[in-house]
């Protein structure tokens, strides 16, 4: 018995759709590791301070860092299967071209503003490296922290453009996956 459910078994190929879920299983993957990091982390803190009555003073600065960057590759993954925030009464009313026009320009702006994030943020990775910053915690260099979110903004920005590509082909936004897509009854 196939664990794959049947309408996406049999299309692991290289063919498959952006917005199909096969293909954002980089970002499920670092999910789940991410989240199986922050429960080891803070389960191993507690252990230690109940027998001990003392903690890892590293935990806090790993988990704040981890909650971030699971944060930003959880939004990316959002943002490639468009589930991303939107006012619905904006969003669900008026004409399909209207929805449609909407749904591209929210999506425009969602790639610019990673894209400003990405590109500014190499600024604070460089001042980090540069005047040799460390973390308050355990004293690494800051810039291990701080490249991620430039890298992960770039990423959130292709998998933007990429949304914007598919909901600009014809019969990528009809009533019907309006209405799938809402989880509403049509009327």
């Amino acid at each position: 018995m196939s664990s794959i459910p049947p309408e996406t078994e049999g299309a692991a190929d290289a063919g498959a759709r952006p917005d199909d879920p096969r293909s954002l299983r980089i970002e499920d993957w670092l999910t789940v590791a991410i989240m199986a990091a922050l429960a080891l982390i803070t389960f191993a803190n507690v252990l230690v301070r109940y027998f001990t009555d003392s903690s890892f003073a590293w935990t806090e600065e790993i988990s704040v860092f981890l909650m971030i960057l699971l944060a930003l590759v959880a939004g990316s993954g959002a943002v490639a299967r468009n589930q991303h925030i939107r006012i619905e009464f904006f969003a669900d009313r008026g004409s399909v071209a209207r929805r449609r026009a909407l749904a591209r320009f929210g999506t425009l702006m969602v790639a610019l503003l990673f894209a400003v994030i990405a590109v500014l943020s190499v600024r604070v990775v460089w001042d980090d490296y540069r005047f040799e910053e460390t973390s308050p915690g355990i004293g690494v260099p800051q810039w291990w922290y701080s490249i991620w979110l430039p890298l992960v903004s770039a990423l959130i920005t292709l998998r933007a453009l990429g949304l914007f590509v598919r909901q600009g082909k014809p019969g990528a936004f009809t009533e019907d996956e309006t209405i799938e897509a809402s989880g509403k009854e049509a009327p």
